[in-house]
């Protein structure tokens, strides 16, 4: 029999209890069999979903450890709801209620009959409309049968919970809703495989394929076949060579399972991730040029790549050109590839993202004539490879920051826009001997200043001043007969942020605050034995606490704030003791 055919074991924590339902009691080798891992999370609690709305919020995130012969094919969340919470400005993504996890298991043809163990964890994060309790970890166990002799029986759960494309969202692993899956699940496969075409064009538009145009013209500019159908054939063959490149990529991602997004989940990968982009950056501000080696581009472009298996591999190698700059949807789209497992969806995938890609050299292969109304470089092109550069600066420093300084990539944007704008319209001195473009410069340079002045003074909006809680400047200010303030709050905590931004902004708690000593208490780390001794220490149940000590020592209990208050219900309680 397979255990856990009706209920394996249950686990709770918290607001959370899981069960989990097997297809059938046994399965044979070579065949497959559906798990439903089912969160049942209490009345008036939600939990994060796998996809939060928000980077730093922690997913809800199923692992299991398999045996040997054993592998998961296909993991299923449920569809998130969105609610209103009231510490929050944003609707964010959550399940509630019951909420099965839907996953497939192959089993291997010649695997030898016994009963297998699988075991792992469940990771949530619940809150209710006023606080978030620390992330726990549910453990997950159940075991699968394999025998010859399995019988054809269902589990009657699965009746009533059929996963199926229309009903639930496949994820990858890198943080927020893949943006492919997403596009899946609102427009169909169809639409999405046009996206993923227009996507590909989009691409020829950054700098860095620029170098594919000129490798084009010295391919097809020595062609003297005059045939049109011929030299369509090998413009046609010269983009299938671009393309296959990429459509290998999809196939492996579909073959290694959720190995790139995964993988995207170490801030360790999206450190490298920043530093590559880093160093694109630096080669598009001429610090060193990034370009194949001069004996391969001329073999490319020289007279042994006019047949059509010198095109083909022309194409195939000439993709190369274009790598620094299709990074973000080739991630995405490798990410969502891989946790999909579909080897047909990642080849498709791929392919039609290439042609996207190809087009414009499609066009050009095929009519000769349009190669000499190519623009011609100049100090335009050398001033928007600049512009190019601050952006990919921007976006290095955002991956960066993402990695080890989530709460700081708010400020990205508004310094890449004041840096970039003085860089760009004040001091890179290209193009200036020419009035208008000098001109337009100027105008760019000054809006990208201004715009990131505005979002600066958004994010520098007045608030509390804290200082970081030790035990030694606690006891000194209760030595001095100091009123105290304590924040007691965490990095994964919603309301604990929502307080700082809108509660802690407001004048008059600024001005209500300054009569205390006020210190930040940091539970990140919720179950270590610093964080455990605080929370005796204070009596803490979950975060956001704020705890109001008075001038002999004392807590004044009647003012304790748990969960998210607005600025007049926070200043209710100060003053009313």
């Amino acid at each position: 029999m397979m255990a856990g055919s009706v209920n394996a074991q249950s686990f709770s924590a918290g607001r959370v209890q899981t069960s989990v339902n097997v297809e059938s009691e046994s399965v044979k080798p070579g065949a497959e069999v559906r798990v439903a891992v089912v969160m049942n999370i209490q009345d008036g609690w939600h939990i994060n979903s796998n996809r939060p709305t928000l980077d730093w919020l922690i997913p809800t995130e199923l692992t299991l450890s398999l045996p040997d012969g054993i592998s998961q094919t296909n993991i299923q969340y449920p569809p998130s709801k969105t609610f209103k919470f009231s510490f929050a400005e944003d609707e964010l993504d959550v399940y509630e209620g019951d909420a099965p996890i839907f996953l497939t298991y192959s089993v291997d043809a010649g695997l030898a009959p016994g009963s297998y163990a699988v075991e792992g964890r469940l990771r949530v994060q619940a809150c209710d409309d006023m606080t978030c309790l620390p992330p726990s970890n549910l453990p997950i166990a159940f075991t699968l049968v394999v025998s010859e002799d399995a019988v054809d029986s269902k589990n009657a759960f699965f009746d009533g919970y059929v996963p199926s494309d229309d009903d639930f969202v496949t994820f990858d692993r890198a943080g927020e809703q893949n943006q492919i899956a997403q596009l899946i699940d609102e427009s169909g496969l169809v639409w999405t495989f046009i996206t993923i075409f227009f996507i590909g064009l989009a691409l020829n538009l950054t700098p860095c394929v620029y170098p594919m145009l000129t490798v084009t013209v010295s391919i097809f500019g020595n062609q003297t076949d005059t045939n049109t159908l011929r030299v369509f054939s090998k413009a046609l063959v010269y983009v299938l060579g671009i393309a296959s490149m990429y459509s290998v990529l999809g196939v492996l991602a579909a073959l290694s399972g959720g190995l790139f997004g995964s993988a995207l989940q170490s801030p360790w990968v999206l450190f490298g991730i920043g530093a590559l982009l880093f160093g694109l950056a630096l080669s598009s501000f001429g610090l060193y040029e990034i370009t194949l080696p001069y004996w391969l581009t001329k073999r490319l472009g020289g007279t042994q790549s006019t047949g059509f298996i010198g095109v083909y591999i022309s194409g195939l190698v000439v993709g190369v050109f274009a790598a620094p700059c299709i990074g973000p949807p080739v991630i995405a789209l490798l990410a969502f590839v891989g946790t999909k497992g579909d080897v047909f969806f990642g080849f498709w995938s791929f392919f039609i993202l290439s042609l996207g890609l190809g087009l414009p050299y499609l066009i050009l292969g095929t009519f000769s004539g349009l190669l000499t109304k190519l623009p011609r470089s100049g100090v335009w092109m050398i001033w928007v490879k600049q512009l190019f550069g601050v952006v990919l600066v921007g976006v290095a420093l955002f991956y960066i920051g993402l990695a080890f300084f989530p709460k700081l990539t708010a400020w990205v944007i508004p310094a890449t826009l004041f840096i970039g704008g003085v860089y760009l319209g004040f001091i890179e001195r290209t193009g200036n001997n020419t009035t208008g473009f000098r001109l337009f410069k100027y105008a760019l340079g000054v809006g990208a200043v201004v715009g990131g002045i505005l979002m600066t003074q958004v994010l520098l909006k007045p608030s509390v001043e804290w200082t970081p809680y030790t035990p030694e400047a606690y006891e000194q200010s209760i030595a001095e007969g100091k009123p105290v303030v304590l924040d007691f709050y965490a990095d994964w905590c919603i309301p604990c942020l929502e307080l700082d931004r809108s509660t802690f902004t407001d004048p008059a708690v600024i001005e209500a605050m300054d009569a205390y000593d006020r210190y930040k208490v940091d539970l990140t780390n919720f179950d270590s034995p610093e964080s455990e001794a605080l929370r005796q220490q204070f009596d803490i149940a979950g975060v956001p606490t704020i705890v109001f000590i008075g001038e002999d020592g004392q807590e004044r209990r009647e003012a304790r704030v748990v969960g998210f208050l607005g600025p007049e219900e926070f200043l209710g309680r100060m003053v009313g003791w």
